[in-house]
């Protein structure tokens, strides 16, 4: 297990049963002190850009849930540094945000793989100590993420990708139960 910082992701343990997060990735952008925040990447809300936002009429474009806070805000994750200025590397070549006008311009102008951006709406997010609280907890395992994971094509694998990418023993925790008394 790897301390939480940017660029890491938070795997659910298979049995947490907060619907919020069962079965969830998160993709860490910031772990300070004051708390951390970061994104789901494998839980596709069930509306689109353009069903959200005004001006992206024929772009439904996927939107994932990126956590329970802010429901009202829209964020998002690219490859695309020079092109979208005042984006923050979270790590190596994958940026948070940045000018949402540039980026607006690529997607309506087909000038974007959408394979290399990924839109949310919230975010997850912890108090001071909370989400060291939750490690103890053993509610999440950490690893280094990968722009694969970042942005899989198939969000429903993420999280079995993401145990497979952990390896080892926690390999077969694809396969446990939601409820162990299923078991």
């Amino acid at each position: 297990m790897v301390s939480p910082a940017p660029g890491i992701l938070l795997i659910a343990d298979p049995f947490l049963k907060d619907p919020h997060f069962m079965r969830t990735v998160i993709f860490i952008c910031e772990h300070q002190q004051e708390g951390s925040f970061g994104f789901v990447l494998n839980k596709q809300f069930e509306q689109t850009l353009d069903e959200l936002m005004m001006g992206f009429e024929g772009f439904p474009i996927p939107i994932y849930y990126g956590g329970p806070v802010q429901m009202d805000t829209i964020h998002f994750l690219h490859q695309y540094p020079e092109q979208v200025p005042g984006g923050k590397e979270v790590m190596q070549g994958i940026y948070w945000g940045g000018d949402f006008e540039k980026l607006s311009d690529m997607v309506k102008t087909n000038k974007i793989d959408f394979n290399k951006v990924r839109f949310f709406i919230g975010y997850s997010g912890w108090s001071n100590g909370q989400l060291s609280n939750e490690l103890k907890e053993k509610t999440w395992l950490t690893v280094p993420s990968t722009q694969e994971l970042i942005f899989h094509q198939q969000p429903d694998n993420i999280w079995k990708d993401s145990l497979k990418h952990l390896g080892g023993d926690y390999e077969m925790m694809i396969n446990f139960p939601i409820d162990p008394q299923l078991n």
